[in-house]
């Protein structure tokens, strides 16, 4: 097979995707109540890929012009081994960013190993800042061990540290000026996370518990001075700069004001899958491939580049439906 030259995943509406979100891990240490069932059957260890074979794929989409690399879970953090994939991953002389989603429990051991493994930027799951409450929304997290995570973070001096707060209606959406008044004293940013729709959960009606971004941004005019940025990450946020602090305010808005159109990222969760939009099912079963065709990176990448021909031109996320997507976040990769 002749090379493949790099800047090959265009799909048909003429994205350019050069971004890829790794799912390590579907298991977790926290049972988010908008993420997973509180009684969850995780894969076995054999379903999943190896180590050596997520950095086999994630070689083969930075040469092929994938530059940002975002590592998630379930919990990134918990798969034995991570670090030393992140050495490796963090060593690709094509990727301009390796970057980490968590729930912040680990970091206070972790985030020193992390800043050397050159990861760049991290994002911490913060919901509310009553301990009772997130107890209610993890089921099993200890806030306080994530604030200390997020302190440790700090510092190492990443490059930048942001909150992601997923907001539910009269559940933790009075909350929202003092999360923003947390990121401000902490010089961090923070972005609000309109639910997705995926898995199937009893916790709340998601239709009656939509708060969308138009009514966070609402809400923290009355309390912030904020100014439209035209800065980007290379993800879905939209954001906002909060006068006079270091501080962004971004909104992710899947139903509210959809980012498909500028889509580009796809996912490799962690059972192997490449999935090309979030809120559908069309993928393909790269594990099979790369076991089925072992070493053959160009047999790979051809695979890869073909796959951006099935890439949805849109997800088609309805609150009021039961959902179409039937797998949980923890195994789509946060």
């Amino acid at each position: 097979m002749t090379q493949i030259p790099p800047s090959q995943l265009i799909d048909r509406f003429g994205r350019k995707v050069d971004y890829l979100r790794i799912s390590v891990t579907d298991r977790c240490d926290f049972r988010c109540v908008y993420c997973m069932a509180e009684e969850m059957t995780f894969l076995p260890r054999a379903q999943i890929l190896t180590l050596e074979e997520i950095y086999l794929i994630a070689k083969a989409f930075t040469d092929l012009g994938v530059n940002k690399i975002r590592v998630t879970g379930g919990e990134p953090l918990v798969r034995k081994g991570l670090l030393n994939l992140l050495d490796e991953i963090g060593e690709i002389p094509t990727l301009k960013e390796l970057v980490l989603t968590t729930n912040g429990s680990h970091l206070p051991q972790m985030a020193e190993r992390l800043k050397q493994a050159n990861v760049k930027r991290i994002n911490i799951s913060l919901d509310t800042l009553n301990p009772t409450k997130f107890k209610e929304i993890t089921r099993t997290g200890d806030l306080h061990q994530v604030l200390s995570g997020i302190e440790a973070a700090k510092n190492q001096n990443f490059e930048r540290i942001k909150i992601n707060a997923v907001i539910l209606k009269n559940r933790n959406h009075h909350e929202v000026c003092d999360l923003v008044q947390f990121a401000v004293d902490n010089s961090i940013d923070i972005s609000f996370i309109e639910e997705m729709p995926l898995g199937i959960v009893n916790q709340h009606n998601r239709a009656e518990a939509y708060y969308s971004s138009d009514s966070i941004k609402a809400d923290l005019d009355k309390q912030f001075s904020l100014t439209a940025s035209v800065e980007k990450t290379g993800g879905p946020s939209n954001y906002f700069q909060v006068t006079d602090t270091k501080t962004r305010v971004g909104f992710i808005s899947p139903h509210s004001s959809n980012f498909c159109s500028t889509c580009n990222r796809v996912r490799l969760t962690a059972e192997g899958r490449l999935l090309l939009c979030l809120g559908n099912e069309h993928s393909v079963d790269l594990k099979e491939i790369i076991r089925t065709h072992p070493n053959d990176n160009d047999y790979l990448k051809q695979a890869i580049i073909q796959a951006m021909q099935i890439k949805p031109e849109k997800h088609e996320f309805d609150l009021k439906e039961q959902p179409i997507i039937l797998r949980y976040m923890n195994a789509t990769g946060g």
